[in-house]
């Protein structure tokens, strides 16, 4: 750790997180706008679901590590709706589990700390055809993408959770079919602004005490600090 300390937001999930931190994308959106405010952690996985997620949620965030998350960002669902194929080997996982993994890493990341703050993010859409196209692959649809997403958002109800609706909030644009997706399924920089400020928004929207807002975070060495060690 270097510093001085700052708040810990942690990005965990699965390619969503991972592709969120190349040039333009959402996380590195985040981690930019809290620049000298605080520090962002990608802990993404690219290809896991929520069963796996489970099984190293405690290894990712150990109750005993000094240091407490002020804000863990939990993204998993698209890869457990994928269709499932009992000849193929894939990422799916049954809703009604997928449900209770994700309330696993909510309790476990509630029980970090008082001050451990969480938002979820639902399973967005794809682009089917894209998808096709580009990866090859049909196993994804619109269809159960919303299913999941549903299922994340009424857990986040049932715990108390902010949760984002990527499934709708993507799909808000009109040309979101054509502007969203770089192959069907991750986001173009146009849908990275979109989640990104999204999440900004939801921060600020918090009632969370203390505050995780950009405007009320002291930035680390401000000109006045500089000012008055120079004196």
């Amino acid at each position: 750790m270097v510093g001085p300390a700052r708040p810990q937001f942690v990005l965990f999930g699965s390619s969503i997180v991972q592709f969120g931190f190349l040039q333009e994308g959402w996380a590195a959106d985040l981690s930019h706008y809290y620049a000298r405010k605080a520090d962002v952690f990608m802990r993404g996985y690219s290809g896991w679901n929520s069963r796996q997620a489970r099984e190293v949620v405690e290894q990712v965030f150990p109750k005993d590590d000094p240091v407490k998350p002020s804000l863990v960002i939990v993204y998993f669902g698209g890869n457990d709706s994928v269709l499932c194929d009992p000849d193929v080997p894939n990422s799916h996982v049954p809703l009604h589990e997928y449900v209770q993994n994700m309330k696993y890493i909510a309790t476990h990341l509630q029980s970090l700390s008082e001050t451990t703050r969480l938002i979820f993010l639902t399973a967005p859409p794809v682009n089917e055809e894209q998808m096709k196209e580009v990866l090859g692959i049909e196993n994804r649809k619109n269809e159960q993408c919303g299913i999941y997403s549903d299922a994340c958002l009424s857990l986040c109800k049932e715990m108390n959770i902010k949760a984002i609706d990527l499934f709708n909030l993507i799909q808000q644009r009109p040309d979101w079919l054509t502007t969203s997706f770089l192959d069907g399924i991750h986001f173009t920089a146009a849908a990275s602004a979109t989640v990104a400020s999204a999440i900004r928004l939801a921060i600020f929207q918090a009632d969370w005490t203390p505050s995780l807002r950009w405007d009320l975070l002291p930035t680390e060495f401000d000109v006045t600090v500089a000012a008055s060690a120079v004196g």
